[in-house]
């Protein structure tokens, strides 16, 4: 009997909605062809399309149309908050000093080795073994006056949520920079940034619908950041350069209909979460949920096999049409387990078999038994798989 194909990996990306889509074609040919910074009625007819989307983004994440700063993606948006903040910094006569959490993107993180390589430093903020922020490691850091303060509202990995407002409301006290990346929160839990002290965050279009290549950087409160591209004078030259129409108008719709659809998704993911969860624990031995005891979103179920190959264990699931992801990856030529399992103390035999589910609205619960029907048997074949190769 041939099974239909399971996608289980929408914190990775996720299909375009019918309705972003249809949003997006007239700018992709015809009559909406013309450039925004134009005057004459070619340019104005996108403009008003580029600001119509600019107001439904905001409107989804509770900030005024003018704080909203359209990038290629949360990748950018975020390297954009870190070196921006920065670099502003030391053009005010400020130490450049970025603290972000261990569990972050590589994203940030590589923003923030980037501070270094340009004279300035980083601080690393741990996390407790759930994956959540030590607070106690925060209040050291403020202390030292970054120039910007970096944690993520939704891990990507294992879905722990961090105490964004508690976050948020100490670096409003020690007058720091507070960015959150929204990547993974948005559309999945309740986001209002009217209600939660954040000064940047960001938005990526494909991880609620909408195309790749797009995303936002929410720039709140007059928070002055230095360019890193250098032009035109689009977006208050903040994010110089002509604008991808087509991209913007998806993201605006996308966003619209997240924040639409998000309490009821909520509810059917986490259920269908919870119900992965336990049918996998009761049919695996010695199976570890990542962040167990944390608040997690709704959409993310990261477990550890323990004594499994990661890499055999994903490709038992792809060849049984499962897509998941890995919580290891390849690096000269070694397979090591992710930096976000690695900050949480979990042991590299456990982390070496860790594998990410993550459900979208496509998910049904025919996907959680078709899942759970087979992961039994894959975690075997990946424990005979690691016992061979000496990982076990």
């Amino acid at each position: 009997m041939v099974h239909p194909a399971v996608y289980l990996d929408h914190a990775a990306t996720t299909p375009v909605r019918p309705e972003v889509r249809d949003a997006m074609l007239p700018f992709l040919g015809g009559e909406l062809f013309g450039n925004p910074s134009s005057s004459h009625r070619f340019g104005r007819a996108v403009r008003a399309a580029v600001e119509g989307a600019r107001r439904e983004l905001a409107e989804a994440v509770g900030v005024a149309p003018n704080e909203v700063i359209f990038t290629s993606g949360g990748t950018e948006a975020d390297n954009l908050a870190v070196l921006g903040a920065c670099l502003e910094a030391r053009e005010q006569g400020h130490p450049m000093i970025a603290a972000v959490g261990t569990t972050e993107h590589k994203a940030i993180l590589a923003a923030a080795h980037e501070v270094v390589h340009l004279g300035g430093r980083e601080i690393l903020l741990p996390v407790d073994d759930d994956g959540r922020l030590r607070l106690d490691a925060l209040e050291l850091a403020l202390a030292e006056r970054p120039a910007i303060v970096s944690v993520m509202w939704a891990n990507n990995e294992t879905g722990v949520l961090h105490p964004v407002a508690e976050i948020g409301a100490r670096c409003r006290t020690a007058g720091v920079r507070f960015h959150t990346d929204l990547v993974q929160a948005f559309g999945k839990v309740p986001v209002d940034l009217a209600e939660v002290r954040v000064d940047l965050a960001t938005v990526s279009a494909h991880k609620i619908g909408g195309p790749k290549g797009i995303g936002a950087l929410i720039v709140r409160n007059r928070t002055r950041l230095a360019p890193r591209q250098h032009g035109g004078g689009q977006q208050a030259g903040v994010r110089p350069g002509t604008e991808n129409v087509a991209g913007i108008v998806g993201l605006g719709r996308a966003a619209l209909l997240a924040a639409r659809d998000r309490a009821a998704e909520t509810v059917r993911l986490a259920a269908l979460r919870d119900e992965l969860e336990a049918r996998l624990l009761a049919s695996v031995t010695d199976l570890h949920v990542t962040g167990q005891g944390a608040p997690r979103a709704p959409h993310i179920l990261s477990v550890q096999a323990a004594g499994a190959d990661g890499e055999s264990l994903l490709h038992q699931l792809d060849l049984a049409g499962i897509a998941a992801s890995g919580g290891s990856a390849c690096a000269t030529g070694n397979v090591e387990p992710s930096h976000v399992l690695t900050a949480m103390g979990i042991p590299r035999e456990r982390a070496l078999g860790a594998v990410r589910f993550s459900l979208g609205r496509e998910t049904t619960r025919s996907d959680i038994e078709r899942v759970t029907a087979i992961f039994g048997q894959a975690v075997e074949k990946s424990r005979r798989l690691a016992a061979a190769l000496g990982r076990a």
